[in-house]
């Protein structure tokens, strides 16, 4: 059973309670008012045909019963009343109307109800004093009436309650149907994103609980197409990974392969056999740089670090001072200008990351340039910046350029050694130091490369 269908069975049926329990109280409240009053009515006007009696017996001294007859007759009479009996011991002295019931009885006053013949009767039964042995005064009156106002109030009531049902359930049905729109809303787009439609949203209109589970669905459902989206980008990335590490093994295993054959298929010169062999040198050399290269990005994956407070003006002065003699014999003016500045560091990695930066620096520069470290601390933060005057590099390729394998310049960067992992691992590094790296370049004017730690205080 669906739970609108249980909601408009629950609302029906206290409906039904409520309104049947309180139409039935209410018809017997009123039935109870209404017999009360009319036996109340009905003994006060016992009580004054007693003592009109009393009064005519009075004054008949004689008491030959003829002017209580008479009174009896005239009094009979009175709307609602259908039965007069008088007795005296076990003689009838007078009767008009409906017989009464008799019973031996010691009470001087005495009521009762019963039915007879479809009817409902109220009976009184008093004595009339006199001097002798005392008369035996009974009055029967119709109460019927009373018990006709209820059966007509119970048919009416029914009536009521069935198109009370009626439209009840109607309104009950719109209401459920209202209010559970919003959750077969959700159960349809949950359907439509198990079957791949990772943009179908409950979008809810109200502030309710329903309208607040719709906006958390539709939250879950964001975060649900991002993760979704964020793993596919992730496998394409693990393809390109792939098939750049294949391009990457292709060309030396192709130049070594060849070159082995080479040497162990023909006779060559001692230069020609000198060149294939170290042509193989090279290309396995390379080889194990991209495996160990490879191997170091995987453990930056898995593996933590300890960070300890350092001295980042230190590493950038003491890497200065070691590259800028190698750098002057290529034409290339290292220089460095840096502000104190402690920052939680690796110091043996972090200086590897400096030294790629200004390695990837060096390389964009083709016939010599400048390459500045700048040191600062900014608002809480350590900022570091390498900058070059080389060629810089297209717009494009700054989304890319941390990307495994990716080259701007494929040629260029075959030819000088590099095997595109270079700012990767730098990233890795930065990432497990919760620093950023950023890139800003224009092809022509040079390239800037910013990283950002949080500094501590000295």
């Amino acid at each position: 059973m669906r739970f609108r269908q249980k909601m408009l069975l629950v609302m029906v049926w206290l409906l039904t309670l409520s309104y049947g329990v309180g139409g039935v109280l209410l018809i017997r409240q009123n039935f109870q008012s209404s017999l009360a009053q009319i036996q109340k009515t009905d003994a006060q006007s016992y009580e004054m045909i007693l003592q009109s009696v009393q009064l005519v017996n009075i004054v008949d001294i004689q008491q030959d019963l003829s002017s209580i007859s008479n009174t009896l007759e005239k009094l009979s009479k009175q709307e609602g009343l259908v039965g007069v009996k008088l007795m005296k011991g076990g003689s009838v002295l007078y009767q008009s109307g409906e017989n009464a019931v008799e019973y031996e009885t010691e009470n001087v006053f005495e009521s009762y109800m019963f039915s007879r013949n479809g009817k409902n009767y109220y009976q009184i039964r008093g004595n009339v004093t006199t001097d002798a042995r005392p008369l035996v005064l009974i009055i029967m009156y119709d109460i019927s009436s009373v018990y006709e106002a209820r059966e007509l109030q119970v048919r009416t009531y029914h009536q009521i309650l069935i198109l009370l049902i009626a439209v009840g359930g109607f309104t009950a049905w719109i209401s459920t149907y209202l209010m559970t729109k919003p959750l077969a809303k959700v159960s349809k787009t949950a359907r439509a994103l198990a079957s791949g439609d990772l943009e179908s949203r409950v979008n809810p209109k109200t502030l309710d609980e329903i309208g607040q589970l719709g906006s958390d669905f539709d939250n879950m459902a964001d975060r649900l197409a991002d993760n979704i989206n964020e793993l596919k980008l992730t496998m394409e990335h693990q393809d390109q990974f792939m098939g750049s590490f294949a391009h990457e093994l292709k060309t030396p295993m192709t130049s070594i392969i060849g070159y082995a054959d080479l040497l162990r298929s023909q006779a060559l010169t001692g230069e020609e056999a000198q060149e294939a062999a170290n042509y193989i040198f090279s290309e396995g050399k390379r080889l194990e740089s991209l495996s160990l290269k490879l191997l170091d990005l995987l453990m930056m994956k898995k593996e933590s670090i300890k960070l300890v407070p350092t001295e980042m003006n230190q590493i950038i002065t003491n890497l200065t001072v070691h590259l800028k003699p190698v750098y002057l014999k290529k034409n290339i003016i290292l220089d460095s200008r840096c502000e104190p500045g402690i920052c939680m560091a690796e110091p043996d990695l972090f200086s590897s990351v400096l030294t790629n930066l200004v390695d990837n620096a060096r390389k964009a520069l083709d016939n010599g340039g400048n390459i500045m470290i700048l040191g600062e601390s900014v608002n809480g933060y350590y900022r570091i910046r390498v900058v070059d005057n080389g060629r810089g590099m297209p717009e494009e390729a700054i989304k890319h350029i941390t990307e495994a394998f990716y080259r701007v310049d494929k040629s260029r960067s075959r030819a000088q050694g590099g095997a595109g992992l270079g700012l990767t691992l730098c990233k890795e590094v930065i990432q497990l130091h919760n620093g950023t790296i950023a890139f800003a370049s224009r092809e022509g004017n040079g390239t800037c490369v910013t990283v950002t730690l949080k500094e501590i205080a000295g």
